[in-house]
């Protein structure tokens, strides 16, 4: 067995299983579950019938460079939604589509890094565990920067020491934020584009939540903005990762791309060559129907939306909680124990969130998920609406 397996921690839903497993919740009260990011908004019946109406694909071996048709779309998406000039993204060699961010992102670090003793793969904290998990088995190591509220939950880059950018083969981003909703700002990531070309490491922008923001005439700017307004038209040592999962709650489609530096998606498409993970021709047809329509991707917005005002109404009064930059998490302050206020709030109110601790690692004895819980409001309103008054009552009686 690969002995980098026994470096791998338990996912934070198995931790959370194991914490409430002895507990017995109120039976007077149906579950409501804010703990997995799962959409629960309704699929667009358009990419539905895009499936049904191509099922005769099944009967073709798919390629896993992609049919040109969803490269093209892909490629002509990225152009609109980050302002990036006609023609600088070829569909042939800057695109690549994937089987969801998951499994690019695990892919990507096995293709990019070069094991070594010295070999660093460096995240935010807290983070989404597969770049952990995907930097172990690669043969480096994780190094986590914390995500505070001081600086505005993203990592303070400038703190990071020259030896830790020498060692970085990777710089995994994720804006909006997983869990905390926080978005680094163009000007940011221009500055992080000179260290990669000054430390020669690859920056991995994870982007799953990027089209779930609040302000309709101010979409967030991504790491493809950042190379268009720098003049950078290989996107060299840039790369970034999108899903239809979140845009357009597609989850169980299992439809990204990755898409940047051409030399990088070279390397990368002979790994996935052997890796074995095309993705079905019918399941491409329905994306390229998903990337040409942004009307359902306002739509979803404008439920988002309806949901944090509703709920931030209910829960600003009573807890330390702000509404997120993006992304459809809250990540309230509960000023103590956090596996302990999950387990208690699981007990007495049917409600299931998670423990920032779970989601976050221990750096020099400090966690800075610590203290924090993540709400993933993916429910239906009347239940996200629910949850929220159960939460506030549960809040003020342990005042």
């Amino acid at each position: 067995m690969n002995n980098a397996l026994t470096q791998l921690q338990p996912y934070p839903f198995e931790k959370l299983r194991a914490l409430l497993g002895s507990v017995t919740p109120n039976p007077d009260k149906r579950p409501i579950a804010l703990s997995i990011g799962e959409p629960k908004h309704r699929s667009p019946s358009f990419v539905a019938e895009a499936l049904a109406n191509n099922l005769d694909q099944m009967a073709v071996y798919p390629t896993t460079l992609g049919i040109p048709a969803l490269r093209e779309a892909i490629a002509a998406w990225c152009e609109r939604r980050f302002n990036v000039p006609s023609g600088w993204i070829d569909p042939a060699r800057n695109v690549l589509p994937v089987n969801g961010t998951r499994e690019a992102l695990f892919a990507f670090t096995q293709t990019v890094v070069n094991r070594g003793d010295d070999a660093l793969v460096v995240s935010p904290n807290p983070f989404y565990q597969i770049y952990e998990g995907a930097a172990f088995l690669a043969g480096a190591k994780p190094h986590y920067l914390p995500c505070l509220d001081e600086n505005g939950f993203n990592p303070d880059f400038d703190a990071v020491s020259p030896d830790i950018w020498k060692r970085c083969q990777i710089l995994f981003l994720c804006s909006p934020g997983n869990p905390t909703g926080a978005l680094i700002p163009v000007d940011v990531l221009k500055k992080l584009i000179v260290l990669a070309d000054e430390y020669d490491f690859v920056i991995a922008a994870d982007e799953c939540y990027s089209e779930l923001y609040f302000d309709e005439q101010t979409p967030p700017p991504g790491l493809l903005s950042a190379c268009a307004e720098l003049g950078r038209k290989d996107f060299k040592r840039c790369v970034v990762f999108h899903s239809l999962s979140k845009r357009s709650n597609l989850p169980g489609l299992r439809s990204g791309f990755v898409a940047g530096d051409a030399d990088i998606l070279k390397g990368f498409l002979l790994y996935r060559t052997y890796h074995g993970c095309a993705m079905p021709v019918q399941t491409q047809l329905a994306s390229v129907a998903a990337w040409n329509d942004e009307v359902h991707v306002r739509a979803n917005r404008a439920l988002y939306r309806e949901k944090f005002d509703a709920v931030l109404a209910i829960l600003s009064p009573v807890m330390d909680v702000q509404r997120p930059d993006g992304s459809f998490y809250l990540w309230p302050n509960v000023q103590g124990d956090d596996a302990a206020f999950c387990r208690d709030l699981f007990a007495e109110e049917h409600v299931t969130v998670v423990p920032g601790s779970y989601l976050s690692r221990d750096v020099d004895g400090v966690n800075p998920g610590a203290g924090r819980v993540r709400m993933a409001l993916v429910a239906p309103l009347a239940e996200c609406v629910e949850a929220a008054e159960r939460i506030r009552d549960f809040v003020l009686r342990h005042k």
